[in-house]
C-alpha cells in the first residue's frame, strides 16, 4: 500500500528540500510521516503541559520506525473566558481548530496522525478534525488536575462566589478557595465537559484503553503517550483509518457510557458535530432514546461526592463498560488494532484494575464507592432527556439527575431575560422568586455564539431555596458543571425567532421531564386551552422583529451565520 506522504512527495519536488530545511534528514523522507497535533500552550491548566506528552509521542513513533511532525492549535479556557465576551468565542473556536486539524492534515500529506489534548473544545474538535481526515489516527488526553486541600474542586468556586456575594461567606474565605482550586495541570478535576470528553474519545475506541482522565501528574500518562507514538505505528501498517473505529455502534456505545456517568451536557453539540463528519447521524433524539432505561453510576462531582482523579482510580472507561457490558457493541474496532471485547478481557487479565485499585487503598474507600455495580446504580433511567412542545419544538436538554426532584413536574411563572447579565443580577438580589421559570434567551448559536449560562445557574444551585423551587431554560448551553434545574438548548433559538423569544412576563410554563414536556400553558398567570395559546404565539410572531446581530465581524459573524442548531450539534455548514 502506497503511503499518502509518498504519494504528495513525488507530486511536490519541492517537498524534500524543503522538509531538509527544517532538520529532516535524507533517510527522515522514506519513513511514514506521523501528524502529532496537540492544543499545547500557554492558555490553561488543561493545555500548559501537553508538550511533554507531545515529546513521548514523538519518541514513540520515532522507535517504531515513522517520523514525526509537531503541530499546534491552541484551545481557549472557558473558565477564563466566564464572565466577559470571551466566553462567546468558546463553542465557535472548536470548529475553528477543527479547521486547522483539517488544513494540518490535508495541506501536507501524512499516513497517521496522533492527536493530544484535555479540555472542553479541544477534545471534540480533534474528534471532528480527525474524521475529517479519515486516516489512521489516535487520541491522548492530558487527564486530570489533583483535587486541592480537602478535595476542593474548581466547580465549587462559582457557588463560593455567590455566597460571597450574598454574604454568607468572606472576601478571605472566596480567595482561599481561588487560590487552592487549581493545584496541577490537567482538565478540572469534576465530570464537566473535559472530563465527559476524554471519556467518549475513549469509548469511541479512540485512545488506548483505561488511559482517559489519568492524574496530569502522573508518569503513567507520559508512558501512554509513549505507547501511542507506537502505536500509530501499527495502525498505518494495517490501514486501520478513525471511520473504521468510529462507526454508528461505537458512538452508541460511547452514548451508553455518558449516560453511566452522568457526562455534560455539551456532549449533546460535542458527540453528532463529530458524527457528522463521518455521514453518521446522531442527535438529541439518539440521546433520549439510549438514555431510557440506562444505568447511571458514576459518583463524581459535580452530581456526586467525589474528585474527578478517583474515575482512575476506581478503573476509568474500562471498569464503567465492564459493569454495561451488556449494553455495548463488543465487536467494535479499536485503536488497539482489537475489538472492544477483546481489550476489556485483556485487562481484566493483565492486572490493570489491580493497579488502579492500588491508588484507592490510600483513601480508604471502595472501587464500589465511586463506580457503582449495574444491579446497584444510582439510577436506572439515564441522566439527560430531551424535552418538546410548543416552547421547543425542535427540543431542549436537560440533565435530569442533577434536578431536584421538585422540580421534574412544575408550572412556574415566566421571567424573561435577553443577556445573561440581567438575569443573574435578578437572582443574586433575589428579585427572582420561587416558583419562577428564569428564561436567558439570545444566547443561542446565532444569536451570541451560544455561551455557558455558568454563573446563573451556580447562583441558583448554591441558593437553598431557589435551587429547589424556580428552572432556568436558555437557548445557550451550560457548563459540564453545572448542576439544578437548567434546561438548555432551547430550539428553534430566539434570534431565528424560535418561541423562547415569544415568551412573556408571567407567562405559565409547564415542565414534565417524565413525558419530556416544555411548554407555554398560560398567559398573564392563567391557563389557557392550547389552541388558545397557538393563536396568541401565532400574534406575537408577527409582532416580532429580529434583532440586529450582535457580531457584524470576524469569527463570531462567521460561525453565528453557519450554525446549525444546537440539537444537531451546533457546528458551521
Amino acid at each position: 500500500m502506497e503511503l499518502n506522504s509518498q504519494r504528495v512527495r513525488a507530486l511536490a519536488p519541492e517537498n524534500d528540500p524543503l522538509k531538509i530545511g527544517m532538520g529532516w534528514t535524507v533517510e527522515d523522507l522514506d519513513k511514514p510521516q506521523i501528524l502529532v497535533e496537540s492544543t499545547f500552550g500557554d492558555s490553561h491548566p488543561g493545555s500548559a503541559h501537553l508538550n511533554r506528552f507531545v515529546e513521548e509521542a514523538v519518541r514513540g513513533v520515532t522507535e517504531a520506525g515513522g517520523k514525526g511532525a509537531k503541530y499546534f492549535t491552541t484551545d481557549i479556557c472557558d473558565g477564563i473566558a466566564q464572565g466577559h465576551d470571551g466566553i462567546n468565542y468558546s463553542l465557535a473556536h472548536r470548529d475553528m481548530i477543527a479547521n486547522m486539524i483539517e488544513i494540518h492534515g490535508n495541506s501536507t500529506g501524512f499516513d497517521g496522525g496522533v492527536f493530544i489534548a484535555s479540555c472542553d473544545k479541544s477534545v471534540p474538535a480533534c474528534l471532528m478534525g480527525l474524521a475529517r481526515l479519515n486516516m489512521p489516527s489516535i487520541v491522548i488526553t492530558g487527564g486530570v488536575m489533583d483535587a486541592g486541600p480537602d478535595l476542593l474542586t474548581l466547580e465549587q468556586i462559582g457557588a463560593y462566589s455567590a455566597m460571597c456575594q450574598r454574604g454568607e461567606i468572606t472576601e478571605d474565605k472566596l480567595t482561599y478557595y481561588k487560590h487552592n482550586a487549581c493545584p496541577s495541570c490537567g482538565a478540572c478535576s469534576f465530570m464537566g465537559t473535559a472530563s465527559t470528553m476524554q471519556i467518549m474519545a475513549e469509548a469511541l475506541g479512540l485512545m488506548l484503553p483505561g488511559s482517559a482522565l489519568m492524574p496530569a501528574t502522573c508518569e503513567d500518562l507520559k508512558d501512554m503517550a509513549y505507547r501511542a507514538g507506537k502505536q500509530i505505528m501499527e495502525l498505518v501498517k494495517k490501514g486501520i483509518r478513525a471511520g473504521d473505529i468510529m462507526t454508528k455502534e461505537a458512538f452508541e456505545n460511547a452514548i451508553m457510557v455518558h449516560a453511566a456517568i452522568s457526562g455534560s451536557t455539551n456532549s449533546l453539540l460535542h458527540i453528532p458535530a463529530a458524527a457528522h463528519e463521518l455521514g453518521i447521524e446522531i442527535d438529541g433524539d439518539t440521546f433520549d432514546r439510549m438514555h431510557r432505561g440506562a444505568h447511571y453510576l458514576l459518583d463524581i462531582r459535580p452530581a456526586g461526592r467525589w474528585p474527578a482523579q478517583f474515575f482512575y482510580y476506581a478503573g476509568g472507561v474500562p471498569a464503567v463498560m465492564e459493569e454495561i457490558k451488556s449494553m455495548l457493541h463488543l465487536d467494535v474496532m479499536t485503536v488497539t488494532g482489537r475489538t472492544l471485547g477483546e481489550n476489556l478481557e485483556e485487562l481484566a487479565a493483565n492486572g490493570f484494575y489491580d493497579k488502579c485499585g492500588g491508588y484507592l487503598k490510600k483513601w480508604g474507600i471502595k472501587r464500589t464507592d465511586v463506580i457503582r455495580t449495574f444491579a446497584d446504580p444510582i439510577g436506572t433511567d439515564g441522566t439527560v432527556g430531551i424535552l418538546r412542545g410548543n416552547l421547543a419544538p425542535e427540543g431542549s436538554v436537560v440533565k435530569h439527575s442533577a434536578v431536584p426532584g421538585e422540580m421534574f413536574k412544575a408550572v412556574l411563572r415566566a421571567k424573561p431575560f435577553d443577556c445573561e447579565e440581567d438575569a443573574i443580577a435578578a437572582v443574586i438580589s433575589r428579585r427572582i422568586q420561587p416558583g419562577d421559570a428564569v428564561f436567558i434567551r439570545y444566547e443561542g448559536p446565532k444569536g451570541s455564539g451560544m455561551p455557558e449560562m455558568f454563573y446563573t445557574t451556580e447562583a441558583i444551585s448554591s441558593d437553598p431555596e431557589l435551587g429547589k423551587s424556580i428552572a432556568l431554560i436558555t437557548d445557550g448551553r451550560f457548563s459540564g458543571a453545572s448542576k439544578g434545574p437548567a434546561i438548555g438548548h432551547v430550539s428553534p433559538e430566539a434570534a431565528d425567532g424560535g418561541p423562547i423569544a415569544l415568551v412573556e412576563e408571567d407567562d405559565l410554563i409547564r415542565i414534565d421531564i417524565p413525558e419530556r414536556v416544555l411548554e407555554i400553558v398560560g398567559v398573564k398567570g392563567r391557563e389557557l386551552p392550547g389552541e388558545e395559546i397557538e393563536r396568541i404565539l401565532e400574534e406575537r410572531k408577527r409582532a416580532w422583529k429580529p434583532r440586529t446581530p450582535k457580531y457584524t465581524k470576524g469569527v463570531l459573524k462567521i460561525y453565528s451565520e453557519h450554525a446549525v442548531s444546537p440539537m444537531k450539534g451546533g457546528y458551521m455548514e
